[in-house]
């Protein structure tokens, strides 16, 4: 009888030892790691930063020979270094993140001018938004409606959307990526008063409804529009593996900003069609939730997996949760956190000081340049502690 409660308390001791993380447990966890992975990040642009005087310097990414990959303020993701600053103070409460956050933001105010690109969406509502709404800095507004109204320079009335890139290989090209900074203009709508913001926002979310999308809800990453007419002139693979493949960041940004759209609009459209985005993306997830960079690479299974698309994903996943039927709802956040578990498994959280102090590994750039492939990204960083904390907020 002893042998036996012997084997019993054995069993019950290694049952416990095996206890999975509880959703709390992993985010104190991995926000314990950012904190130290950020202040080294820092020290690393610090470095930097002596070495070329005069411009402020943002992570990037990790060169292909091993080297540290910055970059400077104009860049498209120098709001998100910021940006994961201000989650870190938010979830702290310590103020030397709020000062690291202060610090790289003030180098961003330019942006609120800037009116040839369209990626200010992304920079300054990552960390001017992030400091309106948590700190409610006032200084903060001004710089959000300045940056929508440059935002709203880009917009055509003939093809209905904003034109993302300046470049001559394109007419008038529009991304998909896009989608994301229609934010910006959705919150500038909302703090001046101006409608003609909100206007655009759905005008370009309608058109990318239209167009960008495919019979089986799978988007094309970019779009070339004839601005005369505003007919559809050609369609490119942009980042993926082909014209007719699913590049995986690519639908990653549409199951974000759709539910995004949803949340500002009401719009019953947003909403269904968020959920088109994510019934194609479900099930052509691998078994750990982390997609391959393309949905349809010729290389799957030995292919390298995006750690940014991930993040961004569980985001979409988790505000899309609140706005479906409860079978729907928990089917998302299953998902999510699957996403959220192996992102902070040993497989992709970075260990302390690790990859100049960048949190998650194994993120795809561009894979077909070989550029950022199977690396760090300042962006994976962001979105992963915004699905922390959106879980969190439940």
């Amino acid at each position: 009888m002893k042998r036996i409660l012997c084997v019993f308390l054995a069993a019950a001791a290694l049952a416990g030892c095996s206890r999975q993380e509880t959703m709390a447990e992993l985010t104190d966890r991995v926000f314990g790691r950012a904190a130290v992975q950020f202040l080294c990040l820092d020290a690393n642009m610090d470095s930097v930063a002596l070495a070329c005087p005069g411009s402020p310097v943002y992570p990037r990414s990790i060169n292909v020979d091993g080297s540290l990959w910055t970059s400077d303020y104009k860049w498209w993701c120098s709001g998100f270094f910021p940006g994961s600053l201000w989650y870190v103070y938010e979830y702290t409460g310590d103020p030397k993140y709020k000062n690291l956050a202060l610090k790289y933001q003030a180098g961003l105010e330019p942006l609120r001018h800037r009116t040839d690109d369209h990626d200010i969406g992304f920079q300054l509502m990552c960390s001017y938004g992030n400091c309106l709404r948590i700190t409610g800095d006032s200084l903060c507004v001004p710089v959000l409606t300045d940056g929508a109204r440059s935002l709203a320079t880009r917009f055509d009335p003939e093809v209905g959307c904003t034109r993302s890139w300046d470049t001559k290989k394109y007419v008038f090209s529009v991304i998909i990526d896009n989608m994301m900074n229609m934010e910006l203009l959705l919150k500038g709508a909302g703090l001046s008063g101006d409608e003609s913001l909100r206007e655009m926002a759905v005008s370009h979310a309608y058109t990318t409804m239209k167009n960008h999308f495919r019979k089986d809800n799978s988007c094309y990453h970019v779009l070339d529009y004839d601005p005369e007419t505003g007919e559809l002139i050609k369609v490119y693979p942009g980042q993926g593996y082909s014209v007719d493949s699913a590049w995986a960041r690519g639908q990653a940004w549409a199951l974000y900003s759709f539910p995004m759209m949803y949340r500002f609009t009401g719009d019953p459209q947003m909403l269904a069609h968020a959920v088109a985005v994510a019934e194609y993306i479900l099930p052509r997830l691998p078994e750990d939730g982390i997609p391959y960079w393309d949905f349809d690479s010729p290389d799957i299974p030995d292919d390298v997996r995006d750690a940014s698309a991930a993040a961004v994903m569980a985001c979409g996943l988790i505000e899309l949760s609140g706005y479906v039927d409860k079978d729907s709802s928990a089917r998302y956040l299953s998902v999510a956190e699957k996403m959220i578990r192996s992102l902070a498994s040993e497989e992709y959280l970075a260990s302390e000081e690790e990859v100049y102090g960048f949190l998650l590994k194994h993120s795809t750039g561009f894979k077909l340049r070989n550029s950022e492939v199977d690396a760090p990204l300042t962006y994976a960083d962001y979105y992963f502690l915004e699905a922390l904390m959106r879980w969190r907020s439940m």
